[in-house]
C-alpha cells in the first residue's frame, strides 16, 4: 500500500507539470521548453523567476582552423591586394611564417585541413615591405593595385588584417586592436607575434544569474513559462544597470555614452514606457543646434550616414506614453529642423527616396561591396533608412496637427518616400523588398533581404496587408533566427553579415505578430529566449551559423537594445500593448505553444497603475473587462487614473498565415572583378557561377556564361557585372566601369578661378588645389565655355583628411549651382586622418549646359552644416565634365 501511495503521488506530481515537459519550440538546432533551453549538451534552466543557470560552452576554440587568411595594410586601409585575393597559411607545428612580399599575388586559397589549431598558439607573421619603401623614396608615394596613391608624407604604419581571431578584417581599427607591424631601422622586414585561437577558461565555466537589484516599482510579470519570466526579470535588472549617473541610458556593458540609433530603437521597443524621463534626457543628449545629431560614422557621419531620424520614432513614442505637451513642442522643433536639412541634402532627384547608409548596418563592407566608397554609400538608397524617413515625416505631420501647425507638406513628402520604396525596392518575384539601390551614376537594386527594413516596412505600413503577409512568410530565416541580411557576403566575418541581432529579431517578431503569422513568431520568440537563456545576458549579436556569441567581430553583453527587445516581447506581443495619442490599445498575439495565464502587474501608464491579465492564446480577443466591467473595445483612454485591473480572455484559436521560409544559411558568390581591355570587358571566372548578368547604365543588358564581352566604345556608358549561383542568388555587381571616349572628358582646374592653396599636399593635378572651409572659399564661381550644348556628368576631385574614412563627423558638404539654378548637394567624405594627399571623387550630377558661356558655382549653404559644425573642410583639385 505504501508503494502504491508513493506511485500515485509521483504520478500526481508529474501530472501537475505536463506543460514543463512539452516543448514550446523544437528544431534540429535547439529546443525551448517552458522552463529551460537545450542545445546539444548545453542547457539553461529557470530555477525560479529570479534564478537562471547555464552550462553553455562556446564551440569557437574547438574548431579554430589551421588555415589562416590575411592581408597586409598601409595606414589601416585595404590597399595591398585586389578584392578576393588574400595571403594564406596552413599552420602546422611551426611558430613563424616565411617572409611574404607585400603586394605579391598569392596562389588560390586551398581547402581547410580537417585538424584544428591548439588554443593560445603564438605565431609570428613576417613581410617584406621593400616594394612600398622603395616607391616612397623614388616617387614620394606608393601606388596600389587600383591606382590609388599613399603619399610618403601621409604614411602612418604597416598593419595586418585577417579573419582568424585576434586578426580582424576591420581595417580602420587595426591599430586599436594591436595589429601594427614592427620593423627594425634600415630593415624592410616587418613582423608581428600574435596569440591565435585565444582561450579564456572563464568563458567555459558553468554560470548562473540571480537577481540582485530591487525590482520594486517596476512591472512584475508572471506566466506559465518560467524561462520567459526569468528573462524578463534579467532584462529589467540589466535595464536598471544601464542607467548612468547622469540619468542617461548606457549603450552596452562595454560601450558607454548615448548613440542616436541605439537609444532610439531601444526607446521605441521598451524605454518610452519603462523609463520615460530617462529616455527624454538620453534623447536630448543627441541634439545640437536644435537638430538631431547623426552619430559619428562612415566618411564623417551625415549625410553619408543618414538615419538620425530614428530619434523621431523614439520622441513620438515618449509623447504617446506620457502625453507631455512640453516634450511634444520641443521634439517638434528639433524634428522639423532636421527633416528640412535632410530634404535639401538627402532627397533623390529621381526616386523620391532619401540617400544614405543602411540604418544600423553601418560597417561598410559588412553589408556593402568592398568597392563602394563612402561617396557611393551616400548615393545609395536603402530600405530601412527610407522607411524611417517616411515614418519621421508622418510623425512630424501628426505633431503639427496637434500643435496647430501646417502639416500638409510633411504628409506629401512621406507619400513620395513610400511611393519610391514600393516602386523601386519591392520585388514581386520574391515577395519582399530589396536591400538598396546602389552603384555610382546609375543605380540598380541589390536583391538581398534586409531584416530590419522589412520589419519596419510592415510596422509603419509602407507595405500593405498583402505585402506584409508575403514578407513574413517568404523572407528567409535560419535555425537560430532572422539574419540581418540574406544571403550572406562571402569572405566577410560575422557581425552584421552572417549575424543575428536580438534587437532586429525583436522588430521582426513585432512584424510577424502584426501580420498574424504564428510559425514565424514562434520561431522568432524562441530565437530571443534561446540566446538570453544560454548566455544569461542580452548580448548584442551572435553568429548566424552556430548561434554562438563568440566569433563576431565585436560584441558586448548587457546591450540596451537587446534587453529592450526582450522586454518588448512581453509588453508588445503577449500583452499586446500599442500606445496611441488618446489611449492604450490591447491586441495580444500569443502562439498556441505559450498557453495559460499571463499577468503584468504594477504597470504605470500616465496617471494610471494597471494590473493586466491575459488568459489563453491566439490573436483574437474573446472578452475584455476593466475592473470587472466589460469593455466594448480593447482600449484604455489616456485620461484613466488610479489603480485598475484589466482582464483579457483570448479565443484560443490558431493564427492565419502560418507559412515560414526556414532555410539553410547561404553565402552569395563574390562579385566579379572586371577590367577593360580595348573594346572588351573581361573578368576571371567566379567559381560556382552559372551565369553572369551584364548591366548597362543601371539596366539589365544581357546574360552570359563567358568572358569577355565586347562593348561599344564611341559613347559614354557605365557597365557592371554580377554572378549568379546555382540557387539563383545574385552576387553584388562589380565596381561600375565607365566607358568614355577621351574627347568626351574635360578637366577644368578649380585653382584658375580662385587662389591656389599653399598647403604642402601632393598628388594633385595642374598647378595646385583650392581649400574650402567654413571660412575659406565659401563660394567659388567658375566660368566655363562649352563647344556644344547638352547633358554633362559633373563631379569634383577632392581630398578630406579631417578624419578617418569610417568614423568621426567632418564630412564636407557644398551645393552645386549651374547657370543660376540649384543642382544639388556635393559631398566630400573623409578619406583618412591627415591624409590630405589621398584624392577621390565627389558624387556626380547630370547637368544641361549651354553652348558657349556657363557658370558653375560651388556654394556653402545653411543646410550644408555638418555634424561637427566647426570643421567642414576639403581640398578641391578639379571639376570633371563628361559629355553624355
Amino acid at each position: 500500500m505504501k508503494y502504491v501511495t508513493v506511485f500515485l503521488l509521483l504520478m500526481l506530481l508529474i501530472a501537475c507539470q505536463p506543460e514543463k515537459r512539452k516543448p514550446i519550440y523544437q528544431s534540429d538546432a535547439f529546443t525551448l521548453y517552458p522552463d529551460r533551453v537545450v542545445q546539444g549538451d548545453n542547457e539553461a534552466i529557470a530555477i525560479s523567476p529570479r534564478h537562471l543557470t547555464s552550462n553553455y560552452k562556446s564551440p569557437a576554440s574547438e574548431t579554430y582552423s589551421r588555415l589562416v587568411t590575411f592581408k597586409f595594410s598601409i595606414n589601416e586601409k585595404d590597399n595591398e591586394l585586389p578584392p578576393g585575393k588574400d595571403h594564406w597559411l596552413i599552420i602546422g607545428e611551426e611558430h613563424q611564417s616565411p617572409v611574404l612580399r607585400f603586394g605579391k599575388l598569392p596562389e588560390a586559397v586551398p581547402e581547410a585541413p580537417d585538424t584544428y589549431l591548439p588554443v593560445n598558439y603564438e605565431y609570428t607573421f613576417r613581410v617584406d615591405m621593400s616594394p612600398v619603401l622603395e616607391q616612397f623614396e623614388e616617387k614620394g608615394y606608393y601606388e596600389a593595385f587600383d591606382g590609388s596613391r599613399v603619399a610618403k608624407a601621409d604614411f602612418k604604419g604597416f598593419y595586418i588584417a585577417g579573419g582568424s581571431e585576434p586578426l580582424t578584417w576591420d581595417f580602420v581599427n587595426l591599430e586599436e586592436q594591436g595589429l601594427q607591424l614592427q620593423g627594425s631601422e634600415g630593415d624592410s622586414i616587418y613582423e608581428i607575434t600574435l596569440k591565435l585561437n585565444p582561450y579564456n577558461p572563464e568563458d567555459y565555466r558553468d554560470k548562473e544569474w540571480k537577481l540582485t537589484e530591487s525590482l520594486s516599482g517596476r512591472p512584475q510579470y508572471r506566466s506559465d513559462q518560467p524561462i520567459v519570466d526569468a528573462l524578463f526579470n534579467l532584462s529589467l535588472e540589466e535595464a536598471i544597470l544601464a542607467i548612468e549617473p547622469d540619468s542617461t541610458l548606457r549603450t552596452g556593458a562595454k560601450w558607454g555614452g548615448v548613440w542616436t540609433r541605439d537609444i532610439s530603437y531601444s526607446i521605441f521597443l521598451a524605454f518610452a514606457y519603462h523609463e520615460p524621463e530617462v529616455a527624454k534626457i538620453s534623447l536630448m543628449k543627441k541634439v545640437k543646434r536644435d537638430r538631431i545629431i547623426q552619430d559619428t560614422g562612415s566618411g564623417g557621419a551625415w549625410p553619408v550616414s543618414s538615419d538620425r531620424t530614428t530619434w523621431a520614432l523614439a520622441a513620438w513614442e515618449i509623447y504617446k506614453t506620457t502625453g507631455d505637451m512640453e516634450w511634444l513642442r520641443k521634439a517638434f522643433t528639433i524634428i522639423r529642423n532636421s527633416l528640412e536639412d535632410d530634404y535639401k541634402v538627402l532627397k533623390s532627384p529621381h526616386t523620391g527616396m532619401y540617400r544614405g547608409e543602411s540604418s544600423f548596418l553601418d560597417w561598410r563592407e559588412q553589408t556593402y561591396p568592398k568597392w563602394m566608397s563612402n561617396m557611393d554609400i551616400y548615393v545609395s538608397e536603402n530600405l530601412g533608412t527610407n522607411v524611417v524617413h517616411y515614418q519621421a515625416h508622418r510623425i512630424l505631420a501628426k505633431m503639427a496637427k496637434i500643435l496647430g501647425e501646417s502639416h500638409e507638406v510633411y504628409e506629401k513628402r512621406a507619400e513620395e518616400i513610400k511611393t519610391g520604396i514600393n516602386d523601386y525596392l519591392w520585388m514581386s518575384d520574391k515577395g519582399y523588398y530589396g536591400q538598396y539601390l546602389y552603384g555610382r551614376q546609375y543605380l540598380n537594386l541589390s536583391p538581398r533581404f534586409e531584416a530590419l527594413g522589412e520589419a519596419l516596412a510592415i510596422l509603419f505600413e509602407v507595405a500593405d496587408e498583402e505585402q506584409a503577409q508575403f514578407i513574413i512568410s517568404k523572407s528567409p530565416v535560419v535555425d537560430f533566427g532572422v539574419t540581418c541580411i540574406y544571403p550572406q557576403i562571402p569572405g566577410i566575418p560575422p557581425y552584421h553579415n552572417n549575424g543575428i541581432w536580438p534587437f532586429v529579431q525583436s522588430y521582426w517578431n513585432l512584424a510577424a505578430a502584426k501580420a498574424g503569422n504564428e510559425k514565424v513568431l514562434n520561431h522568432g520568440l524562441a530565437a530571443i529566449y534561446r540566446a538570453g537563456g544560454l548566455f544569461l545576458t542580452n548580448y548584442e549579436n551572435f553568429v548566424a551559423g552556430t548561434g554562438d556569441f563568440l566569433g563576431t567581430e565585436i560584441n558586448s553583453h548587457r546591450m540596451l537594445w537587446s534587453m529592450a527587445g526582450n522586454l518588448a516581447m512581453v509588453h508588445r506581443v503577449f500583452m499586446g500593448m500599442s500606445f496611441e495619442v488618446d489611449g492604450l490599445r490591447f491586441h495580444p498575439v500569443i502562439p498556441s505553444t505559450y498557453p495559460g495565464t499571463k499577468s503584468l502587474s504594477n504597470f504605470h501608464y500616465r496617471d494610471a497603475v494597471l494590473d493586466i491579465t491575459v488568459e489563453g492564446f491566439g490573436n483574437r480577443i474573446e472578452s475584455i473587462t476593466l475592473d470587472g466591467e466589460p469593455l466594448e473595445e480593447a482600449f484604455l483612454p489616456a485620461g484613466a487614473s488610479g489603480k485598475h485591473s484589466i482582464y483579457i480572455v483570448m479565443k484560443n484559436q490558431p493564427f492565419e498565415g502560418s507559412d515560414i521560409n526556414l532555410v539553410d544559411n547561404h553565402f552569395s558568390l563574390p562579385n566579379p572583378q572586371v577590367q577593360k581591355d580595348g573594346p572588351s570587358l573581361s573578368w576571371e571566372a567566379v567559381p560556382g557561377a552559372v551565369e553572369y548578368l551584364i548591366y548597362k547604365d543601371g539596366e539589365l543588358l544581357e546574360k552570359t556564361t563567358t568572358s569577355p564581352l565586347v562593348v561599344p566604345t564611341e559613347k559614354v556608358a557605365e557597365y557592371k557585372i554580377s554572378a549568379l549561383d546555382n540557387m539563383g542568388y545574385e552576387s553584388f555587381t562589380s565596381e561600375p566601369l565607365r566607358i568614355a571616349p577621351e574627347k568626351a572628358i574635360r578637366i577644368i582646374e578649380v585653382e584658375q578661378f580662385t587662389g591656389a592653396s599653399g598647403l604642402p599636399y601632393t598628388n594633385y593635378s595642374g598647378r595646385g588645389f583650392v581649400e574650402i572651409s567654413n571660412e575659406k572659399n565659401r563660394s567659388i564661381e567658375m566660368l566655363i565655355d562649352m563647344e556644344e550644348a547638352g547633358d554633362y556628368l559633373i563631379d569634383f576631385r577632392y581630398s578630406n583628411g579631417s578624419g578617418p574614412w569610417n568614423t568621426d563627423n567632418k564630412c564636407a558638404i557644398r551645393d552645386l549651382y549651374a547657370n543660376g539654378g540649384r543642382v544639388g548637394p556635393l559631398v566630400f567624405p573623409q578619406r583618412g586622418t591627415d591624409e590630405w594627399s589621398d584624392w577621390g571623387y565627389s558624387n556626380s550630377y547630370v547637368v544641361k549646359l549651354n553652348k558657349g558661356s556657363n557658370t558653375l558655382r560651388l556654394s556653402f549653404e545653411p543646410w550644408d552644416v555638418n555634424m561637427n559644425v566647426e570643421v567642414n573642410r576639403a581640398m578641391v583639385d578639379f571639376v570633371r565634365l563628361i559629355q553624355l
